[in-house]
C-alpha cells in the first residue's frame, strides 16, 4: 500500500513548488484536485499533462470517488439551506428559497427586478434560520456598478436589523473586466470560510463577457471563458455548501416567432451550469412576475411579487 494521501503535497509528482502554485490558484485540498481537469492543473502550476493526470487519478482513488447509494445523497440533501426572497409565493415556487450547494440564475430585461432580488437576499441570508436566513454573510461581485448601500439599509430596517452591522456583513468587489471577474470568483474560496460567507452574488454574470467578445467570430472564445467561470462558481457552491446567485442579461431571439422571444445570454453553457433558473418580467406598477423556467425537482410555475421601498414583498 502506498502512503496515505491527506495533503496535496502527498500526491505523486507534486513537489513543494508545484503545491505552492496550486494553492495560490485555489487548489488547496485533495478534493479540489480530484474534481479538476488535467488542463486546469497544467495552466495553474505549469505541470506536465501526464503528471497532472496522475495526480488527479491518485486524488480520486484516495477519496473513493465513484458511485454511491442514493440514500447517502438524500442525507446530504438534508444539509441544503434556503434563503428567503422576501416573497412567500416565490419561495414556494422555487422549493423554499434560494438553495445552497448550487447556482441559481435570474434573468430578465432592464428593471425586471434582478438586482432587487440580490439586495434582498444579501440581507435575508443574515437572518436566523427560523426567519428564512442562514446566519451568514454575503460576497457580492459587482460587474455593473449596481450595488447601492441605501437599498441594503432600507431592507435591513424592515427586518429590524442594525443597518451598519448588515452592511459590514456584505463584502463587495467591483469587477472591471471578464478576467478580473473570473479571478474574483477563483479567489473567493479563501474568503468564504474566513468570513462566514453563505451567499455569493454575481450581478451581472455576463455583461463583461458580452462587452468584450463582440461578433460571432469571438463567440467560441467567450463561451469557453464563461464555461470556466461557471465551473469555478459551481465548485464554490458545492464544496462549501453555499448559495450562488447570478443575474443574467437577455436578448431578443429572432428565431422565436410565437410567444416571448426574450432569451438569456450565454446559451447552454449558463443554462446547464445553473440548477435553478428564474425569468423575471415587469408587470403593472411595482409588480413583477417570476417564472420558474428550469429546476431538476420542481414543476415550472409563476409567482407575482412587489418591489417596495422596504424590499420584496408578496402581493396582498
Amino acid at each position: 500500500m502506498g502512503k496515505q494521501i491527506k495533503e496535496i503535497e502527498d500526491l505523486p509528482g507534486i513537489g513543494t513548488q508545484a503545491a505552492e502554485k496550486l494553492m495560490l490558484a485555489g487548489y488547496k485540498t485533495v478534493e479540489s484536485i480530484a474534481i479538476a481537469s488535467p488542463a486546469e492543473l497544467v495552466e495553474a502550476a505549469a505541470l506536465g499533462e501526464a503528471t497532472a493526470t496522475k495526480a488527479i487519478r491518485a486524488a480520486r482513488d484516495s477519496l473513493e470517488m465513484g458511485f454511491e447509494s442514493a440514500d447517502k445523497i438524500a442525507e446530504r440533501r438534508k444539509l441544503i439551506g434556503k434563503i428567503t426572497t422576501g416573497s412567500k409565493d416565490v419561495d414556494t415556487m422555487i422549493g423554499g428559497g434560494i438553495e445552497t450547494g448550487s447556482i441559481t440564475e435570474i434573468y430578465g430585461k432592464y428593471a425586471s427586478g434582478k438586482t432587487q432580488v440580490c439586495f434582498q437576499t444579501a440581507v435575508t441570508v443574515q437572518l436566523p434560520e427560523d426567519k428564512g436566513g442562514l446566519n451568514g454573510n454575503c460576497l457580492w461581485i459587482d460587474s455593473e456598478n449596481s450595488f447601492r448601500p441605501e437599498r441594503i439599509i432600507s431592507i435591513a430596517k424592515h427586518y429590524e436589523l442594525d443597518p451598519d452591522e448588515t452592511l459590514k456583513k456584505i463584502l463587495v468587489a467591483r469587477s472591471y473586466n471578464s478576467d478580473h471577474q473570473m479571478m474574483l470568483a477563483e479567489k473567493a474560496d479563501e474568503i468564504v470560510k474566513e468570513k462566514g460567507i453563505k451567499l455569493i452574488i454575481v450581478d451581472s454574470l455576463t455583461s463583461q463577457f458580452r462587452a468584450e467578445f463582440l461578433g460571432r467570430g469571438q463567440l467560441s472564445d467567450r463561451q469557453q471563458k464563461l464555461n470556466k467561470h461557471m465551473h469555478a462558481l459551481m465548485k464554490l457552491a458545492e464544496m462549501n455548501n453555499i448559495a450562488v446567485l447570478v443575474t443574467n442579461q437577455v436578448m431578443q431571439n429572432p428565431g422565436i416567432l410565437f410567444g416571448d422571444p426574450t432569451t438569456p445570454i450565454g446559451g447552454e453553457i449558463v443554462g446547464h451550469n445553473s440548477k435553478t433558473r428564474m425569468y423575471l418580467r415587469k408587470s403593472k406598477e411595482d409588480k413583477r412576475v417570476a417564472k420558474l423556467v428550469d429546476s431538476p425537482s420542481l414543476p415550472d410555475g409563476e409567482a407575482i411579487f412587489k418591489v417596495t421601498e422596504h424590499g420584496i414583498v408578496d402581493v396582498e
